[in-house]
C-alpha cells in the first residue's frame, strides 16, 4: 500500500485549496445588502448519482469534480473516505453516491395488467419508502447548543441532512462527543463557518453557520467543550446547523441526542 501511495504521489498531488484549513480563528459576518437584509450565498445540496463513478484527471480537485456533478465537496470527500487535506490523484476512481445503497431513492414499481385485462387497468403505485433503522452508537452524545429546534431531519431529502437549533449570536456551540477536529473553515457553500469533528472511524458531527470558530484542525476536544460561537454565516438567522453522519451518510440527530 505504501508503494502504491508513493507512485500516486509521483504522478502528482492535487490539493483542494477550497477545503484548506485556516491558521487562526476568524469572525465572519454576512455582508449587508440593501434594505438591511443579509446577502446570503446560494445553498448547494448534493444530488447523488447512484452507480456512477468518475476517474480523476490530472489537474482536477475534489471541489471541481463535486461542482461539475452537482455534489458538495464535503459529501464527495465523505462518500469516498478522502481525509484532510483532501488530496486526490490522477487515475483514482471516485463514487458519486454514498456507499450505503439504502440511501438510493426507490425506483418506481409498476406491474403489467393480467392477461385479458381491459385497457383501463392502471399501474400499481410504488409503495412508500421505508426508512432504515438507526445505526447503533456507543457514543455518549450530548446537545451541541441550547435552543428551539426550527428545522428537522428528513431522510432522503438533501436539503434537510441535520437539525437547526435557534439561538442568539455568540451563544456557545459545544462538541456533541469526544473527538478530533478534522475540518475548521468556511469553504463549503451553504454551511458558513463550519467545524467537523471525527469521533471514530464511523461517526462524524458537523456544526455550521457559526459566527466564530474556536478550534483548529487536529485539535482534540471533549464532549461539552466549546468549539464555536453561534451565528448566521450562510443562514438567515442566528442558529446552529447540526449533523451526525454514520459512515459518511447523514442520520437523524434526534435518534441519538438525549431527551430534553
Amino acid at each position: 500500500m505504501k508503494g502504491m501511495r508513493v507512485n500516486r504521489i509521483l504522478m502528482g498531488v492535487v490539493a483542494v485549496t477550497v477545503l484548506a484549513s485556516c491558521s487562526h480563528t476568524r469572525l465572519v459576518r454576512a455582508p449587508a445588502a440593501s434594505g438591511g437584509q443579509s446577502a446570503l450565498p446560494p445553498v448547494r445540496v448534493s444530488q447523488p448519482q447512484y452507480g456512477a463513478t468518475v476517474v480523476v484527471q490530472r489537474g482536477q480537485t475534489v471541489y471541481r469534480i463535486a461542482t461539475e456533478n452537482g455534489i458538495t465537496a464535503l459529501d464527495l470527500a465523505l462518500w469516498n473516505d478522502i481525509p484532510p487535506p483532501y488530496t486526490i490523484y490522477p487515475g483514482q476512481r471516485l463514487r458519486l453516491y454514498p456507499l450505503d445503497r439504502r440511501a438510493a431513492p426507490p425506483r418506481p414499481v409498476t406491474s403489467l395488467p393480467p392477461a385479458g385485462a381491459g385497457s383501463a387497468a392502471a399501474p400499481r403505485p410504488a409503495p412508500p419508502p421505508v426508512a432504515p433503522p438507526a445505526a447503533a452508537s456507543t457514543l455518549a452524545w450530548r446537545w451541541p447548543a441550547e435552543g428551539e429546534i426550527v428545522g428537522g431531519f428528513a431522510g432522503g431529502d438533501p436539503t434537510r441532512q441535520g437539525i437547526d437549533i435557534a439561538g442568539k449570536a455568540g451563544q456557545p456551540v459545544r462538541a456533541a462527543a469526544d473527538g478530533v477536529v478534522v475540518y475548521s473553515g468556511s469553504g463549503l457553500v451553504g454551511y458558513g463557518e463550519l467545524v467537523i469533528i471525527k469521533h471514530n472511524d464511523q461517526w462524524l458531527s458537523a456544526y455550521g453557520h457559526n459566527r466564530a470558530r474556536l478550534v483548529n484542525e487536529g485539535a482534540l476536544v471533549k464532549a461539552g467543550q466549546q468549539i464555536a460561537e453561534m451565528g448566521r454565516s450562510g443562514a438567515s438567522r442566528d442558529m446552529l446547523h447540526f449533523e451526525i453522519r454514520y459512515n459518511g451518510k447523514p442520520v437523524d440527530p434526534l435518534a441519538y441526542l438525549p431527551a430534553r
